[in-house]
């Protein structure tokens, strides 16, 4: 279950927690969770974007694991880079978003990992990143 309880506590959400939810959900979903403290289910939070799976206890780790080995497969460089863009969509307008988003994709192509990505692509072969 994910949710908002601090106003049983008698206190709002700190740390970001009400302007977050609000991008995340929208502004009646946050205002709910947010007055009442009521919870939202796993599956609901999957609806609104909250989180990007659910899956059953008894798979959780395996599909986890299997996610992060992909991930860890890819260049670290570039993961870093799209990280930092999509987390920069909150902070920042569109258009600011944009042009941060087009320096790191500029800056990708300084890496060997964006050369030997585009190789391994044309030349149908899984690419072997190394990081640089």
């Amino acid at each position: 279950k994910f949710g908002q309880p601090e106003i049983l506590l008698g206190t709002i959400p700190g740390g970001g927690g009400t302007q977050r939810l609000t991008h995340a959900v929208g502004k009646s979903k946050a205002m709910e969770m947010v007055l009442t403290g009521d919870q939202i289910s796993a599956q609901e939070a999957l609806q609104f974007g909250l989180v990007a799976n659910v899956y059953p206890v008894d798979e959780l780790v395996d599909k986890v694991m299997a996610k992060a080995e992909k991930i860890a497969s890819l260049s670290h460089l570039s993961t870093k880079m799209a990280k930092e863009a999509v987390n920069s969509a909150y902070e920042m307008s569109l258009n600011q978003g944009l042009q941060f988003e087009r320096r790191l994709f500029h800056a990708s192509f300084a890496t060997e990992d964006r050369r030997e990505g585009m190789s391994a692509f044309v030349e149908k072969r899984p690419a072997n990143f190394t990081n640089k």
